[in-house]
């Protein structure tokens, strides 16, 4: 048996079979969260990309049929955020909120993450200093 493929070359294999109307928009989502910081890594969690800082998931891909959701979190565990309030201030308004240090963010189309791309990259860079 090969040995199990981790980190970004898993995440080129789930590119490479990926097959799903917005994989463009997905495989530029990737390039934008990668390009926010250089120490950001990938893998693969939770069936779909992870994107990994200071050994912890912080940003996730959920697929949907009709669009794509980015989970935004801490890692897979709670993390204790009382009486701190909302991990960051989102100057784009693209956050629904969870929870004080969870939220959402969703693309339906290619044109929506290049017209978001600059906010999208803002988030990512606010989220990774602040988590």
């Amino acid at each position: 048996m090969p040995p199990k493929r981790s980190g970004p070359e898993q995440v080129a294999d789930f590119f490479t079979s990926l097959d799903h109307p917005l994989k463009s928009a997905m495989a530029k989502i990737r390039e934008i969260i990668l390009s926010s910081d250089d120490t950001i890594t990938e893998q693969i969690k939770w069936k779909g990309p992870s994107f990994v800082h200071g050994g912890d998931d912080r940003v996730t891909f959920n697929v949907r049929d009709s669009h794509v959701l980015l989970i935004f979190h801490r890692g897979a565990k709670v993390k204790d955020s009382s009486g701190r309030g909302r991990l960051i201030d989102d100057p784009t308004d693209l956050l629904k909120w969870i929870t004080d240090d969870r939220a959402t963010m969703q693309f339906a189309s290619l044109a929506e993450v290049l017209e978001n791309e600059t906010k999208l990259r803002d988030v990512v860079r606010l989220w990774i200093a602040a988590a």
